[in-house]
């Protein structure tokens, strides 16, 4: 089988290990035409090696990272052809449980290396895209931020005196997305229809749970490439709704501390 030059750049990168690509700008994009963006070899590169550089388990296929450059050379134009016809099925999460302090656990769902590849490339695109709308005072998963920048936006408004702080954990927010109502908010900004049709299908790929199947009706599963982006286009809404209600806060994907200022008699 003739590859492409797509599939050229992956057998390249595969070879010296190296990121020979160009970051992509994604400055005034045209939402209506972002799977073809999506697609571009360019982009497909960088997403295979950033799919590398993150390793991780095998998904149900049982597929290892070090086999998808061979599985691309021999499969990648079919994939994209897949893609482009809305033919493309993504396989089922593996669960994985991972025990947590209070004795509970976090499900976390483990693609398929070809669909974390893809999720990849996804968010590659969607990414700059979604940036300029985020709130600032969101930190989690998101290009540049990190934990700590939180820790000090909060010791700020501390100093500032905002003195009392609410602690807000949404629980299990990962496993109760609401599909429907995530995707309504990601079509306001994206207008391409099959690239909506392949969110919706990674959202709705099913569970392998001890080598039974059952329907992702609602969830965005930790573990994917694709699920920190969403959490955010969700959460945003959060966002602009304590800012709404006159709050300050900070963000770290689910966990969030608003604070309101009080006089400082009531305070003590």
């Amino acid at each position: 089988m003739q590859t492409s030059g797509a599939i050229t750049l992956y057998a390249k990168a595969y070879g010296d290990g190296r990121d020979t690509t160009r970051r992509m700008e994604v400055t005034n994009v045209k939402t209506d035409s972002l799977l073809e963006q999506i697609l571009r070899s360019e982009n497909l590169n960088e997403a295979f090696l950033q799919v590398k550089r993150n390793k991780g388990a095998e998904g149900v296929d049982g597929m290892k990272v070090n086999e998808l450059s061979e599985h691309l050379k021999a499969n990648g134009d079919l994939i994209k052809e897949q893609i482009r016809n809305r033919k493309y099925k993504p396989q089922p999460v593996r669960r994985v449980e991972i025990p947590k302090a209070d004795g509970g656990v976090r499900n976390l769902g483990v693609p398929t290396v070809t669909d974390r590849f893809i999720q990849q490339a996804i968010a590659q695109v969607l990414t700059p895209i979604y940036e300029e709308q985020f709130h600032d005072n969101s930190y989690g998963f998101r290009p540049g931020r990190c934990a700590e920048m939180a820790i000090i936006k909060c010791l700020e408004m501390m100093n500032d005196g905002y003195t009392w702080i609410v602690d807000i954990d949404l629980e299990k927010f990962f496993d109760t997305v609401n599909h429907d109502k995530l995707m309504n908010i990601i079509s306001r900004t994206i207008k391409d229809g099959d690239v909506i049709s392949l969110i919706r299908k990674f959202l709705v790929s099913g569970v392998m749970i001890d080598d039974e199947y059952k329907d992702t009706n609602i969830g965005t599963p930790q573990g994917g490439n694709l699920s920190p982006l969403l959490s955010n286009i969700m959460l945003n809404e959060l966002d602009k709704e304590l800012e709404l209600r006159g709050l300050n806060f900070a963000r770290y994907a689910d966990d969030c501390a608003p604070r309101r200022c009080v006089p400082s008699s009531v305070a003590t």
